[in-house]
């Protein structure tokens, strides 16, 4: 028996004890936050599976991980010898887990999970799916940290304050601006569990989450001051004082949860049910309002000094990228390079550039077939040497004061086969061919995606995850709410038009399993174009600076609008990074940005 599947053993166990027929563990913490920190990892305790997204329910005789196309091969090799099954969304006749927990659970029976690490949203979904059998749902059962002996502790480290010359809006406007949408809501309080929602309304930062500078907290914002839900010893003198201007009373982070209680039956809160936790919710005695949380489309539309600073940011980490795609392709076959060697250091690049703080998200460093897993991370167990003939793929970003960096280049190694380069060439030209349309005000990321998955569909092959989505300042690299793809999956929570300033990935890709992965990544802000009769005319800022492996691209399969767009834009590359290179790398920067 396995480590994971003894921990299964042991759940069933209790699941037994408590009358319990089927207990559900997500990817989450108390904040549905994406990613989450050590202590909050309980899915992947219970299963064995390392990716980022998911959820287990755990059976009495059945036990099952849902994960998206993403993380399927990842997820296979994962699971083995657990005795959970894979359950592969969006795929055929895949069952969600709501319709899953209707058609297992007997009559009468009961689901339990931690309400804490739920959604209210996913909770209300339980209730409705379950109500019809008469199946009981306990959310106050926490049974993982039950049976996880040596569980991390929450995170005590400082956090910072982020100065105006970086947000670019005091927290006070920022405050005056949310309590103008709660007024049109009918609202007096307006409670926010989502972190990078707090970090951001109140201009802060921690580092409470791996890569994400974010801070545990909760906040309810009242018309004449804010209840801030945190460890207090993690603020600084700063901190307390920038809080004290905007009245800002702290109280301890799990407070909450009995403070909530204590709201009077004559307020009405405004809640998001996607950026709050079940058991939050069902502690709120007073009338809500649902809604998106206002500070979600403030903080993605970028105003003009954090567009600014991102610009600036982009530029270090295209300076970084391309020292590290010199040094691999000069060096792999002269000395030993592996994954894991090269992730550290591509971050110790990253480091050399003034107002690095950490890397914005786990680096991607994947050789070969092992690109094929979308989002492949490399470990000890993993790790292998780069060698040639193959494609080596690198999707990694940088978190700077200035802002978070989000950016994959495929290097090819040595030569690769002709059909290897159209499919690499089909990726760049999909890439472009997004990042190059005009459209009109009120278009959506779905409205646009088949720009990118054209050439690749051409190829009868797909890539089964989103095309791009939107980044965070010093937050969340994957933020809503607007994303590209070609469904809408309500979770994603990326039904938003597309709107002036907002910061947008454009990363198509093919993955052949047990063959290789391509992706190309640059990122864009929305702007503004000619406006006339027809309507507002938008097209995309392209701000990420770093070449393109002219070693996988077939001209030929290319137009003649398309290598335009990539000659100007290695010109580009070229004019911004080279003057922080020096002579040798300045010298190769020249072949790998030339006209094709």
């Amino acid at each position: 028996m396995t480590v994971v599947a003894e921990r299964v053993a042991k759940l069933r166990s209790l699941m037994a004890e408590k009358g319990i027929d089927a207990y559900v563990v997500p990817t989450a913490d108390f904040h549905q936050s994406e990613y989450v920190g050590e202590h909050f990892k309980a899915r992947k305790f219970i299963t064995g599976f390392s990716g980022s997204y998911g959820t287990a329910v755990i059976a009495k005789d059945d036990a099952g991980l849902w994960t998206d196309g993403r993380y399927f091969f990842q997820a296979e090799n994962e699971l083995k010898g657990s005795g959970i099954r894979l359950m592969k969304m969006f795929v055929g006749d895949t069952p969600s887990v709501t319709e899953y927990l209707a058609d297992t659970i007997p009559e009468g029976g009961k689901v339990a999970f931690d309400g804490r690490v739920l959604s209210m949203g996913e909770g209300q979904e339980y209730e409705e799916a379950l109500a019809a059998k008469n199946i009981a749902i306990d959310f106050s059962e926490d049974l993982i940290d039950q049976i996880w002996e040596d569980r991390p502790a929450l995170s005590d480290k400082p956090a910072f304050f982020l100065e105006e010359k970086y947000s670019g809006e005091s927290t006070a406007s920022k405050l005056n601006r949310v309590r103008e949408v709660m007024k049109e809501n009918g609202a007096t309080v307006h409670i926010i569990a989502s972190l990078d929602d707090v970090c951001w309304l109140l201009n802060v930062r921690g580092d409470d989450i791996d890569f994400f500078p974010l801070l545990l907290s909760y906040a309810i914002v009242k018309m004449d001051g804010v209840e801030l839900y945190v460890d207090d010893t993690k603020l600084n003198d700063q901190i307390h004082e920038e809080l004290a201007k905007n009245n800002v009373t702290i109280h301890p982070y799990n407070d909450i949860y009995e403070d909530i209680k204590k709201l009077c039956s004559c307020e009405t809160a405004l809640i998001d049910p996607m950026k709050m936790n079940y058991a939050l919710y069902k502690n709120i005695p007073c009338s809500t309002v649902e809604a998106a949380n206002p500070t979600i489309l403030m903080k993605a539309m970028k105003n003009p000094v954090e567009l600014e600073n991102i610009r600036k940011a982009h530029i270090k980490d295209g300076v970084a990228i391309t020292k590290f795609m010199h040094w691999v392709k000069t060096r792999y076959d002269k000395e030993t390079i592996t994954e894991l060697s090269s992730a550290d250091k591509l971050t110790s690049l990253r480091k050399e550039q003034e107002g690095y703080i950490r890397d914005s998200f786990e680096p991607l460093c994947a050789y070969k077939d092992h690109a094929a897993m979308m989002h492949y991370s490399p470990c000890e167990e993993s790790d292998v040497k780069l060698e040639a003939g193959a494609f080596f793929l690198n999707d990694t970003g940088g978190g700077y004061y200035e802002g978070s960096t989000d950016i994959t280049r495929t290097f090819v190694l040595g030569s690769v086969d002709d059909q290897m380069k159209k499919y690499f060439t089909a990726v760049v030209r999909a890439m472009m061919n997004l990042s190059r349309a005009k459209f009109l005000y009120g278009c959506y990321g779905y409205n646009l995606d088949v720009l990118a998955r054209g050439p690749i569909w051409d190829l009868d092959l797909d890539f089964q995850c989103g095309t791009g989505h939107g980044v965070g300042y010093l937050a969340n690299v994957h933020e809503p709410p607007t994303g590209f793809r070609w469904y809408v999956v309500p979770s994603k929570n990326e039904h938003h038009q597309l709107e002036e300033g907002m910061v947008i990935t454009d990363e198509p890709g093919i993955y052949e399993d047990g063959q290789f992965g391509i992706r190309i990544e640059n990122e864009f802000i929305v702007q503004k174009g000619v406006q006339n009769k027809y309507g507002q005319f938008m097209h995309f800022e392209t701000i990420t600076f770093a070449p393109i492996d002219l070693d996988g691209i077939d001209p030929e399969e290319m137009s003649k609008t398309e290598r335009e767009w990539l000659n100007n834009y290695h010109k580009d590359v070229y004019e911004k990074i080279s003057p922080y290179l020096n002579d040798e790398e300045k010298e190769w920067l020249k072949g790998y940005t030339r006209a094709i």
